[in-house]
């Protein structure tokens, strides 16, 4: 990695005329003849005539509703800061979600304001960091200047893509302090923006912001449904590379199952939506297992939870838990279509005017009714689903609305979630399991050690719905002739 002159000082915080020399720098500063040398010879690569991105007529739509609903007041919401990994180093940076469903933009420090024009209605501006300026030498003397991080659209540039006039947002954070009316902030992205605005925000009406914003996300546009499928059919591709690569798996770690998905989720899509779980024998057992670290052994299961995100930010979230060798021992398979009959169940309670809770209750259900066909609770069905005695190896709920976030719209009333109705073009998952964990003694020997999921994208639809994950098999059976397939 090249050795920046002035990493420490963000490009939007520097002084106009000079720069902070890097400590331990190899060079000791510019001579005047080099500073001269960098301001000219450089050609215009300004663009023209670029067309808006996909979702702009959509980002707009969205932008009138968020208007509408809180008339007369200024709206802030801001896309963040590189976040440091480790000294001078960033990680990857990712737009909050409030951002880029408003904006469509996806670049650091960007701030999205609507600002009020009376009683009703706003006026939409984008604040971003303007190309880097070559006259005081910041596009090369800057750790984040364009010839270290890349070239950024103009402003102009951007207005023309994403259907929103354009400002330089180092001159924000000034402006809102002497701004006066009421504001809402989108919290937790932008400290300067927030103190910027300290005295002016509210908590509560901040929060009001953020659980509109979630709620609005619930039922998905055209553009939104789209993305989705396309992150799944990535995704299916990219469990079709994993099974490839078992045995290469099986010499290694888990971490093979973590780089062949990552690989795909990179070269069709932006990243993964997520951190993959690749969790190989007993490791299934451990929800959220990303240390990805394990063996990978013949006749134990892989339980992979993967999902690729889209470059528009949208994710897939699909589990299959394979038979590493290809074929199910006995006890595998009984637990496995165990959790595939209570997965069936729950898609089939997926369709509009359902409540939210009923995909949940009936794979809940089927699940109860087998733990105490197996023994392994005391009956009747009805007194363990009372009491959540199940729950001891179902553990957690049976899905979640899927978007922008992979958990998306967390922060929605819960009356308009849980509680809430099944409408059309809501997208969510469907995905019970069970966990015999290895050292649970309540349970024949022969489980322990055991977790399966089974985990699709179902999106409802005005009829019904549709399990957009459909290209991955499901039944023991299937995918045992798929995985034979592939393997050759």
């Amino acid at each position: 990695m090249a050795d920046e002159l002035t990493p420490e000082t963000p490009e939007e915080e520097q002084p106009k005329k000079t720069h902070k020399q890097r400590k331990n720098g190899l060079y000791p500063g510019v001579s005047d003849e080099l500073a001269e040398s960098m301001r000219t010879g450089w050609a215009d690569t300004e663009l023209h005539g670029l067309e808006p991105i996909a979702q702009a007529g959509h980002t707009a739509d969205r932008r009138a509703a968020l208007s509408a609903r809180f008339p007369g007041e200024r709206l802030v919401v801001p896309a963040g800061r590189l976040k440091t990994r480790s000294n001078d180093t960033e990680y990857p940076f990712r737009a909050s979600t409030e951002y880029a469903y408003l904006t469509g933009d996806q670049t650091e420090n960007g701030v999205l304001v609507l600002e009020p024009t009376g009683a009703a209605g706003h006026t939409a501006t984008v604040y971003l960091l303007p190309r880097s300026d070559r006259e005081n030498g910041e596009f090369w003397l800057s750790g984040q200047g364009e010839l270290w991080v890349g070239r950024r659209h103009s402003l102009t540039e951007a207005e023309q893509l994403l259907g929103i006039p354009a400002s330089d947002v180092r001159e924000l954070a000034g402006a809102l302090t002497e701004a006066e009316g009421p504001v809402r902030c989108v919290r937790g992205h932008d400290s300067v923006i927030e103190s910027a605005l300290t005295d002016k925000v509210t908590k509560e009406r901040d929060e009001e912001l953020r659980v509109y914003l979630s709620e609005a996300r619930a039922v998905k546009d055209a553009f939104e449904i789209g993305e989705l499928q396309k992150a799944v059919d990535s995704t299916v591709r990219g469990f079709e590379d994993v099974v490839k690569v078992l045995d290469k798996a099986e010499a290694t770690s888990e971490r093979y199952i973590e780089g062949t998905f990552f690989l795909r989720a990179r070269v069709e899509g932006n990243d993964v939506g997520y951190g993959s779980i690749c969790a190989a024998g007993p490791h299934a057992c451990t929800l959220h297992w990303v240390r990805n670290d394990g063996d990978v052994r013949s006749g134990d299961l892989l339980l992979l939870d993967a999902g690729v995100e889209t470059h528009s930010l949208y994710t897939a979230d699909v589990t299959r838990t394979l038979p590493i060798n290809g074929t199910y021992t006995d006890i595998q398979r009984k637990i496995y279509d165990a959790v595939h009959a209570s997965q069936e169940a729950g898609i089939a309670a997926v369709k509009p005017g359902a409540k939210f809770r009923d995909f949940h209750d009936a794979s809940q259900h089927v699940l109860a009714e087998k733990l105490v066909e197996w023994g392994l609770l005391e009956g009747p069905v009805e007194r363990v689903l009372e009491l959540g005695l199940q729950r001891r190896w179902t553990l957690h709920g049976t899905g979640h609305m899927l978007g922008m976030d992979v958990h998306d719209c967390a922060a929605a009333r819960t009356e308009a979630y849980v509680d809430g109705t099944l409408e059309p073009g809501m997208c969510l998952t469907v995905e019970p399991g069970l966990y015999f964990q290895a050292d649970d003694l309540t349970v024949p020997e022969e489980y322990r050690g055991i977790g399966v999921r089974i985990e699709d994208d179902i999106l409802v639809t005005e009829d019904g719905n549709r399990n957009m994950s459909a290209g991955l098999p499901r039944s023991s059976t299937e995918v045992e002739a798929w995985m034979a397939r592939l393997k050759g």
